[in-house]
């Protein structure tokens, strides 16, 4: 038996991935990576309109054809309805991407009851998609992936000092919410490997959009060992791996992608 080059291992040609929030700052870099890489992408957004706009500017290197989809994860039956359009409109799905997040920027002198609980239902869309997901695999006989989108909070505690006196702290139902996130994909592995399915876990350090307060930004840097912020596009290697052949044996893993951070 010949053993797989890498650039076979890499390539996505074939494949359909679902993403949820591939409108979004993160999320146009990580749905680019996947088209790169020969991929049909299906792009789950709130607004249907939004997703489609983004699909339509989505690379085809091997003819690939992509798509948006209505789907709030927050709500039960968009999820359902959002999941069923995605394999009617691409005809399967291979690889979901769990990205999308809706939160209040509220910390922990101000956070309410409601804004916390809600914050936290993000954490059991990812698991009820994933479970979708699943079972569309299962029912084909075929293999997937999953891959949530952590973070480096979900890891280590906030720094204070970057936030105080400039904005907002970072949310505890935040630091909760990706905790909770990485502790289910090991969950989630175990049972699922025996059904082909691997659940893996990208978590990022700090990759602050234009629209972060500066201070906040250079405060970062200087906690950071590489001493800069990460960039959108930083994340499509680490994003490949895990979708991709490649890590055909790499499931349960949770890879940050931080700049060092946590390495302190």
């Amino acid at each position: 038996m010949m053993e797989p080059t890498i650039q076979q291992l890499f390539d996505l040609t074939g494949k359909v991935a679902l993403i949820t929030g591939g409108s979004g700052y993160l999320g146009q870099s990580l749905s680019n990576a996947l088209a790169e890489a020969g991929a049909s992408i299906v792009i789950a957004s709130r607004v249907r309109e939004r997703g489609r706009q983004v699909a339509s500017k989505l690379p085809s290197p091997a003819g690939a054809r992509h798509f948006g989809v209505q789907l709030d994860q927050l709500d039960d039956e968009s999820l359902n309805t959002g999941f069923d359009e995605a394999v009617a409109a691409a005809g399967q799905v291979d690889i979901l991407i769990n990205n999308g997040q809706q939160g209040h920027a509220l910390d922990l002198t101000n956070v309410t009851v409601e804004a916390f609980n809600q914050d936290l239902k993000n954490a059991s869309g990812y698991f009820f998609l994933a479970r979708r997901f699943r079972d569309h695999i299962v029912d084909r006989k075929a293999a997937g992936a999953v891959v949530m989108i952590g973070s480096m909070y979900g890891v280590v505690g906030s720094y204070p000092d970057a936030y105080e006196d400039v904005c907002t702290a970072s949310p505890v139902q935040y630091h909760a919410l990706k905790g909770g996130i990485i502790q289910m994909t090991r969950h989630l592995a175990c049972y699922w490997a025996k059904d082909h399915v691997r659940v893996n876990c990208l978590s990022p350090g700090p990759f602050p959009s234009e629209k972060a307060p500066q201070e906040m930004v250079e405060r970062l840097k200087q906690k950071n060992p590489m001493r800069r912020m990460g960039e959108p596009h930083e994340l499509k290697g680490a994003l490949l791996l895990l979708a991709s052949d490649a890590g055909n044996y790499i499931t349960g893993q949770n890879l940050l992608v931080d700049g060092g951070w946590t390495a302190w």
